[in-house]
């Protein structure tokens, strides 16, 4: 069957509603938290040398930039059609290249030919390295698109904190680039502690934290729900993170070639204004906006929440379904979606969240929902008496009312 025959036949059979798989994503770098529900034989499935699965990504089009070892299609979410005792996938970004508009919306696909941003969590026992992600001014010089990024850090899944739950930002103010430059030359010099020009911030279950390309961070240890633009440019400026040595390639990683080895052209990548913000966390902070009054939305059998909003590249919502009731949800465009707790019916899809998952197992947690039914309204119910239903909903540009970039 055709790309765009099984597009449409799933879009046909979910009624505006496609179910995707699990697309688990290693990092070598990186040791896995265990709070995504992968299976605790399966954290080095693909094997050791290419290090623990410690995120999964959410309705992505985004290929993983990996290195040389990154397997085919890593990254990328499938949509899954089953008919007749037959399973099929289908790419999620060959089904936008085939319906379009039809799914994602005329007016997305006509202003970016693309799905363009995916979500996905982060899940690390320790922190991650400091690193920047380039605008998209110098992610243009080796064609790519530049990448914000937004963080939302979802109880469900932050039943410990990991070994760091902090985040450093930017630098202090009063560093220079003189600084932040001698850091970057001692790279391989053992730990450059460049994390010691910088301030770390106290992460809290619930919140969240709006992060602009250009500005240096260090992901704490907090399992994190992280919608972001649809690119994967970054470059490590840290050395030695929690006694992990991180490859010099990394530093260099999305530097176009006859820039690598000039250490101004890595001070040249970072906003140095926005790092150096005195109030930086006025300006980046994202505690949750509910969408309507709370009386209101409990007296219809739901509460829902803004948790990411200050990018106009994408938006995050937080919807809970109370049980014991049926809901009808309207939104502005088309999103994807990851259920978080609970089970029931989300139009004709049996949902439900599942305890463990096994590396290469289909699951019943993951919808993409297409603009037109996003507009018309998903129905959402829920049959028990004490779960309620919690899932994240992730958007591209144009949908949010609440708009408050820094």
């Amino acid at each position: 069957m055709s790309n765009q025959a099984l597009a449409n036949k799933a879009l046909d059979q979910g009624q505006g509603v496609v179910r995707l798989t699990p697309t688990w994503v290693p990092r070598s770098f990186c040791i896995p938290g265990k709070r995504i529900k992968l299976h605790p034989d399966d954290y080095y499935a693909l094997g050791g040398n290419r290090g623990g699965i410690d995120e999964r990504w959410f309705s992505s089009t985004t290929p993983a930039d990996n290195g040389p070892l990154t397997s085919k299609n890593e990254g990328l979410s499938h949509i899954v059609v089953e008919d007749g005792g037959n399973t099929d996938l289908l790419v999620l970004r060959d089904a936008v290249d085939e319906l379009k508009g039809k799914l994602i919306g005329e007016e997305l696909w006509n202003a970016h030919k693309c799905w363009p941003m995916y979500s996905k969590f982060f899940d690390n026992q320790g922190a991650l390295p400091f690193h920047i992600h380039h605008n998209d001014e110098y992610a243009a010089r080796v064609n790519a698109m530049g990448k914000p990024e937004a963080y939302y850090f979802p109880p469900q899944v932050n039943n410990h904190g990991g070994d760091f739950p902090y985040t450093f930002f930017g630098f202090q103010p009063g560093v220079t680039k003189d600084q932040v430059r001698e850091t970057l030359v001692n790279f391989t010099k053992g730990a450059n502690r460049i994390t010691d020009l910088s301030a770390a911030h106290c992460l809290t279950p619930g919140t969240g934290w709006d992060v602009p390309p250009g500005i240096l961070h260090a992901p704490g240890s907090l399992c994190t729900y992280e919608p972001q633009k649809a690119s994967d440019v970054y470059a490590m400026y840290e050395s030695v993170s929690h006694d992990k040595v991180i490859p010099e390639e990394l530093l260099w990683k999305d530097t176009p070639k006859d820039q690598v080895g000039n250490f101004d052209y890595l001070i040249e990548v970072i906003d140095w204004e926005k790092n150096i913000d005195p109030n930086f966390k006025a300006n980046h902070f994202m505690a949750p906006i509910p969408v309507a009054e709370f009386e209101q939305m409990r007296a219809e059998g739901y509460e829902e929440k803004w948790i990411c909003y200050r990018s106009e590249a994408y938006s995050a919502k937080e919807l809970t379904v109370l049980p014991g009731r049926k809901v009808t949800i309207k939104d502005a465009g088309a999103y994807g979606l990851i259920v978080l707790q609970g089970h029931g019916k989300l139009g004709i899809w049996d949902i439900e969240t599942p305890s463990l998952i096994r590396f290469g197992q289909l699951t019943h947690d993951e919808y993409f929902v297409s603009a037109e039914v996003a507009k018309e309204g998903v129905t959402i119910s829920n049959p028990t008496q004490t779960d309620p239903i919690v899932m994240l909903k992730h958007f591209g540009p144009g949908v949010n009312p609440v708009l408050s970039p820094a």
